[in-house]
């Protein structure tokens, strides 16, 4: 093959490998770039801005159980459990959108939390209830409560805590669409109030 032959199929294979590696195959771990994770000084409800969902709940309480199986393995954790007695106020971590309120067997009360900048979705489940007067549709303050901590769905009497999920949503997606994202690494290092 002359030189020119072998400088067309090395293009070749670098336009097909970069189109390949646009391609999304199942359900993986996501990880966002940098430059679609905005900075907390930057674009306000960014990842980077989030703070800790418990109010005074300290980091080192923080267990990495992302990815863990659940129910025999059928599926994996696709977010982190925060240990906390029933009834502990449960924060907006970003503001943003109480997009929906629902019940469901596995989260019990849950809630979801669009960012303002529509980016990041917030998933706190097994609540003990709401905080009063909270319904969808309604803007949150970050640090607002909009809820508290609780057992319910299948955490199992008296495993109270707070189930928290953080995804990645393009645009168009419904509240329980999105990537999921370990919330682990972006609280690890914060306080409460930061």
């Amino acid at each position: 093959m002359s030189r020119f032959g072998w400088v067309m199929l090395g293009l070749i294979v670098v336009g097909v490998g970069g189109f390949l590696s646009m391609l999304s195959f199942g359900s993986g771990d996501v990880v966002v770039p940098e430059a679609q994770a905005p900075a907390s000084g930057g674009v306000t409800g960014g990842a980077a801005a989030l703070i800790m969902p418990i109010a005074d709940y300290s980091v080192t309480s923080l267990r990495h159980d992302w990815g863990d199986p659940r129910e025999g393995g059928e599926r994996q954790h696709r977010g982190i459990d925060l240990m906390a007695p029933g009834g502990t106020p449960v924060v907006a971590a970003l503001p943003g959108t109480v997009e929906k309120l629902f019940d469901s067997a596995r989260g019990g009360h849950t809630l979801y939390i669009r960012s303002l900048d529509r980016r990041w979705s917030l998933y706190y489940a097994h609540l003990k209830s709401y905080a009063p007067g909270l319904a969808e549709g309604q803007r949150v303050a970050q640090g607002q409560v909009v809820g508290y901590v609780g057992d319910t769905g299948n955490a199992g009497a008296g495993n109270t805590h707070l189930h928290f999920g953080i995804s990645w949503m393009r645009a168009g997606d419904a509240w329980y669409q999105g990537e999921p994202v370990d919330p682990y690494p972006l609280l690890a290092g914060k306080t409460a109030s930061s």
